[in-house]
């Protein structure tokens, strides 16, 4: 923002107008009271229409509302819970571990899944008596409580390019990589971030 030159100073000034003062004894008049209430009205629902046009268009082309079917990602997400899912955020940033992302089924993609990534391309995946080990390291998992952990085990692989590891939260309810492999990022379309329904699950998704 520019400044105003100090040799030629500017202002912006205004000046109340005073308020009409009514003639004593004088009644409103109720055609101008009328249209004035009318022109009220008129202009709240322009903003009313305004500020649905604004929503739709946000849920439309950044966020799509979707429902939890299925039990494999409590306690984190309940079956039949209600969410909304990023469709953009992944144009403006990579990926992460730990995110939960939706995809389209590897093996019937009119399906979509709700997943936790565990392993990113290039990582060594190996799961000992249900203990997931990262490049080596076991990880530290506090989304996964000790009644929805198992002692699957699973032989170490190579996550490929451009593809993604992922887990259910409740592993012992989950079809997730260690059953139909690595997802590509081609299947996914977003990442889980709010949970508006029911009230008791409102807010950000962990």
């Amino acid at each position: 923002m520019q400044s105003p030159d100090e040799r030629h100073p500017s202002t912006t000034a205004v000046t109340e107008v005073p308020a009409p003062t009514a003639t004593p004894g004088a009644n409103p008049d109720p055609l101008t009271a009328g249209h004035s209430l009318r022109n009220e009205i008129r202009i709240w629902t322009r903003d009313l229409l305004i500020a649905i046009g604004l929503a739709l268009v946000i849920i439309v082309f950044l966020y799509q509302p979707v429902k939890v079917e299925g039990t494999s990602m409590m306690p984190s997400l309940d079956d039949q819970e209600r969410i909304f899912v990023n469709k953009y955020v992944y144009r403006l940033e990579p990926i992460q571990r730990g995110d939960i992302v939706v995809f389209r089924y590897p093996r019937d993609t009119s399906k979509s899944f709700i997943k936790r990534v565990i392993g990113l391309a290039g990582d060594r995946i190996r799961i000992d008596s249900g203990e997931v080990f990262v490049n080596g390291e076991a990880l530290e998992e506090d989304y996964v409580p000790a009644a929805y952990a198992d002692q699957r085990s699973f032989s170490e692989i190579v996550v490929p390019v451009n593809s993604y590891f992922v887990l259910g939260d409740h592993r012992t309810m989950s079809n997730d990589s260690r059953d139909f492999g690595p997802v590509s990022i081609g299947y996914i379309y977003g990442k889980a971030v709010f949970g508006y329904w029911p009230m008791d699950k409102l807010g950000r998704v962990r």
